[in-house]
């Protein structure tokens, strides 16, 4: 199973099950999203809702036709200033990491958010110790810009946040048209 294809595709009303139980693993298990409560699946489909009605990309990887992963852009900040910028989310089924679904995901988001015109990606990273999404951020071309140290608690224990980025096509060297 695990060498059988992997498809991206933009995400469908009828993936949402799945993408809340894939982010129900991560909320339940570990630190890269500092919810405690996992959201019903009504509010996963409004925030998926959301991301969708702003034209941004919210993606799926598809292995023998179930949903493994999933990654979306979403607005860095509500401020206009801050409209060319995006911050993006990756989470991947348990069975499935470290199999290059993330890559797959990380990959065709950052092609389609640099095809729409965005400047710039920020990986806003739960935990130091999640090496993992640090280090397919760093193979993917975004660099290290800062951590916020135990800004997170969760666990019994403080968290840090890693922040990264990376240029999307143009970056900042030229003026957005």
């Amino acid at each position: 199973m695990s060498g059988a294809a992997l498809l991206i595709r933009p995400s469908r009303d009828d993936d949402v099950g799945a993408i809340a139980a894939i982010y129900g693993y991560h909320v339940a298990h570990g630190v890269a999203s500092f919810e405690e409560v996992t959201p019903a699946v009504e509010e996963i489909a409004r925030r998926r809702g959301e991301i969708v009605g702003r034209g941004l990309p919210y993606l799926v990887a598809e292995r023998e036709g179930r949903v493994v992963g999933y990654c979306y852009a979403g607005l860095f900040r509500p401020r206009t200033g801050y409209r060319f910028t995006l911050e993006d989310s990756i989470y991947v089924d348990a069975a499935e990491i470290g199999r290059g679904v993330g890559r797959a995901l990380l990959e065709s988001l950052l092609a389609r958010t640099t095809e729409l015109g965005y400047r710039q990606m920020v990986a806003v990273i739960g935990g130091r110790e999640t090496v993992a999404s640090i280090r397919l951020h760093e193979a993917l071309g975004f660099a290290h810009v800062g951590v916020f140290p135990a800004v997170g608690f969760k666990f019994g224990r403080w968290i840090d946040i890693v922040l990264m980025q990376r240029a999307l096509g143009p970056g900042a060297a030229s003026l957005p048209g």
